[in-house]
């Protein structure tokens, strides 16, 4: 026997809408979240936006943390999806609901806040007296980034190391610093990859994607 799986009504967490993208499919609406939130908080939302967007059709929620961009190129930029079936296209895997009781479809991409913290936390010996430029958590890796200088190096070199979970680097770089047209590229591949580093966010490029980031990451999030 299936059961369904509902959402109690509850405060709604602060969000906002920035984004309304429409198609032959869906109604697809970019919702600003202030933080890595649960499951619960997800659902609470997503009726909210629901209810408050009756006229919209096909309705997909796509949830986006702070310094995120919603127009990277990369797979996994939201923390969150969230589906509205139709009537008809409802199944009897359609077991979770909002708070309202509307079947909605519902993946989570992003990790969890406890685990984000587990990353933001890491301090191997790599980085130990040095001067953190911030910490960056990569979902889609389950990594921490952490790009860093130190006082004593005489050529004043970037550094940039990734850990997993375990607190093992699972890559270092000292990328090479490109200040052509007044941005600093930090080119971290033969290729010419590279990320720029603004305003507590490090902003990723391929070399193949004519100038779009794949992935955009706030410190400390």
């Amino acid at each position: 026997m299936l059961v369904a799986v509902g959402c109690a009504k509850k405060e709604v967490p602060h969000y906002t809408i920035s984004r309304l993208v429409k198609s032959d499919t869906a109604n697809m609406l970019t919702v600003n979240i202030a933080k890595r939130l649960s499951q619960a908080d997800l659902l609470s939302i997503a009726a909210k936006v629901k209810e408050d967007s009756s006229a919209l059709t096909n309705l997909q929620l796509r949830y986006l943390l702070p310094g995120h961009n919603d127009k990277n190129t990369g797979e996994n930029n939201f923390y969150a999806i969230a589906k509205y079936p139709n009537k008809g296209n409802v199944t009897m895997q359609d077991t979770l609901k909002d708070a309202d009781g509307n079947e909605v479809r519902l993946r989570i991409t992003g990790l969890t806040e406890q685990v984000a913290k587990q990353l933001l936390a890491l301090n191997p010996k790599e980085i130990q007296g040095k001067n953190i430029l911030g910490r960056f958590v990569d979902d889609y890796n389950e990594t921490v980034i952490i790009p860093f200088t130190d006082a004593t190096d005489p050529k004043k070199e970037i550094y940039i190391i990734e850990l997993d979970a375990t607190g093992k680097v699972v890559s270092a770089t000292v990328p090479q610093i490109d200040n052509k047209d007044g941005i600093q590229k930090l080119v971290v591949t033969h290729r010419g990859d590279y990320c720029t580093l603004k305003d507590s966010v490090l902003t990723q490029y391929s070399i193949d994607d004519l100038g779009l980031p794949y992935n955009s990451i706030k410190s400390g999030i």
